[in-house]
């Protein structure tokens, strides 16, 4: 494989996470775009919110090309967890179009580079700061892959829209009584597997 291809690739993949995630948010109230669907506070604008900051991150200042974005959530003496919600005063165009840019700054850094330049993360211990463009990249994309399936989660928990992408939903055919029936044919055998009914 070409570096070029892995390039490539690595483009590919980056960016089907980012179309799937923004997809996550359409026709969503500006509520439910925002509120907490798990005891821990997982909200759909808040990945998009932390994804944006890992890409700053991770393509941007680990590779010395810092975006000149301000990102207080990150700042000293911020709040644990502030990159994972948007405030009242966040609103969503603001979070979606640091994303955009986030992108745009972090392809910059894909294209600039060679995939095989090491870079520094800032706030990984010394021993195991140095890293790849190419570690670097991979690792944005598995973070960005898995906070897309959490919102996929969150979105069908919302109002049951589901899917991996506009163009692709990667779900099996069937209507509400078809997937009502699959549900419960899934909790009986997890009934029966786990000796009956939950305590």
């Amino acid at each position: 494989m070409t570096s070029s291809d892995a390039r490539s690739d690595l483009r590919f993949y980056l960016q089907s996470a980012r179309d799937a995630l923004l997809w996550k948010l359409e026709g969503l109230s500006e509520y439910d775009a925002r509120r907490p669907l798990t005891p821990t506070g997982t909200n759909l604008l808040g990945l998009v919110k932390h994804v944006a900051t890992v890409e700053l991150g991770y393509l941007g200042d680990t590779f010395g090309r810092p975006s000149g974005e301000p990102l207080p959530w990150v700042e000293e003496g911020a709040e644990p967890n502030a990159d994972m919600w948007a405030t009242a005063d966040e609103s969503r165009e603001q979070m979606v179009g640091l994303y955009h840019r986030a992108w745009a700054h972090a392809d910059a850094t894909i294209d600039a580079l060679p995939l095989d330049t090491v870079g520094r993360v800032p706030w990984w211990p010394e021993h195991r700061a140095e890293v790849t463009l190419h570690h670097a990249v991979v690792r944005v994309i598995a973070d960005t892959h898995r906070h897309t399936g959490h919102a996929d989660i969150l979105r069908e928990l919302i109002d049951g829209a589901v899917g991996m992408n506009k163009g692709n939903d990667s779900i099996p055919p069937g209507d509400t009584a078809w997937w009502e029936d699959h549900r419960d044919r899934v909790e009986r055998a997890a009934r029966e597997a786990g000796g009956g009914a939950p305590a």
